[in-house]
């Protein structure tokens, strides 16, 4: 038993025939079980205008796997330092929060999704017609947003709350989220290719990766094809740096980042992360569903479709991006598409996702 035996050539054409329905013009699906890579193929194409096709190792805008894959890990390594704790409030690092209603959300209540912060906010459309430095104004309209519930009562997802916890990083390493993460974990890890483009075509990486690097929608504001430039307006408006979003990479190094998070659930030797405290993020508290950076399978109707334990972790990336990592079965499963290109409005991966998720895992039962 075990996907050693599965049928790849069933999958594949479970993928091909999305591609063929407009579900996805191209995908990356990687599957490991504990530290073997067992399944790793392109399909369909990363650009449909200039014909690129899909490959291995093809750069994808991750979108919110920026949370979990860069935020969480680097609050992870403060708290590894004693420089920032779980119940720390942010009144007591950030100055502008200090007087706020908001200067008791501890960092625990922004990981978990209860800071009380609406889930999202159209902040670009200011940012943009500011002559102030953006991410600057970004911070003057988070400390001036309201919040939609009481702190620590309800879970919302918000990205709103992860845009703090980037400015409360930059705070405490006075190093910028991207560079932080760079150097003390995805360095170490050796991993190269997951990185923060920042302002897209003009980025050394952008050039470096140009070939490799997934179209994304043709956006209408910015009116052109979003090409190694974040699809969520408000990290691009700011940047291309945020908590939320920005975060490009490939199946790849996402395994590598994955598989050291498995290790530390499975209270295996790490690297770079201290599995005492990765254990602690992901422990369930009032019943929610998602964890401290990261989602859980749902009861019904989860993206991870019906086979993960309940002890697995992963997330979403709006486009088209998605991880699981399940400690109990060893297995990670790590699906690219750009679904987003060239429309968002694309959204036939919502029940394409978990079928594909159940096909590989009935090769385990």
């Amino acid at each position: 038993m075990g996907l050693i035996h599965m049928d790849n050539d069933r999958i594949s054409r479970e993928i091909e025939n999305a591609i063929s329905q407009g579900i996805f013009p191209g995908a990356v699906l990687l599957c490991a079980k504990n530290q073997k890579i067992l399944f790793h193929e392109s399909y369909g194409e990363a650009d449909i205008f200039e014909k690129r096709k899909m490959t291995k190792d093809s750069i994808f805008d991750l979108a919110s796997l920026t949370k979990p894959l860069a935020t969480t890990l680097a609050l992870s390594k403060l708290i590894e330092r004693d420089q920032v704790f779980l119940d720390q409030k942010i009144g007591s690092i950030l100055e502008e929060f200090k007087t706020s209603p908001k200067a008791d959300i501890t960092i625990d209540m922004l990981l978990r999704h209860t800071s009380g912060f609406p889930a999202h906010r159209e902040y670009f459309k200011k940012i943009i017609k500011t002559n102030e430095n953006p991410r600057q104004f970004l911070r003057h309209l988070l400390v001036c947003e309201e919040l939609e519930n009481i702190i620590g009562e309800r879970q919302v997802y918000s990205d709103l709350g992860f845009m703090v916890l980037s400015w409360i990083i930059e705070e405490i390493s006075g190093q910028r989220l991207d560079q932080f993460v760079w150097e003390q974990i995805y360095s170490p890890l050796e991993i190269d290719d997951l990185f923060f483009p920042e302002t897209g075509l003009k980025s050394k990486k952008f050039i470096q990766y140009r070939q490799k690097i997934v179209a994304g929608q043709q956006c209408p504001w910015r009116k052109k094809m979003l090409v190694g430039e974040v699809d969520d307006d408000n990290a691009w408006a700011a940047g291309g740096v945020e908590g939320h979003a920005g975060l490009f990479g490939n199946a790849g190094s996402i395994y590598k980042l994955c598989f050291e998070i498995l290790k530390a659930l499975q209270n295996k030797p790490t690297r770079v992360l201290r599995p005492d405290i990765i254990q602690n993020f992901v422990s369930r508290k009032n019943k929610h569903a998602m964890v401290a950076g990261f989602d859980t399978p749902s009861k019904e109707g989860s993206s991870s479709g019906n086979y993960f334990s309940k002890s697995s972790i992963g997330h979403l990336g709006f486009a088209g991006t998605s991880f699981w990592i399940d400690p109990e079965t060893g297995l990670i499963i790590i699906f690219l598409t750009n679904r987003v290109h060239p429309l968002r409005s694309n959204e036939g991966i919502k029940k394409f996702r978990p079928q594909i998720h159940d096909l590989i895992f009935s090769e385990l039962i």
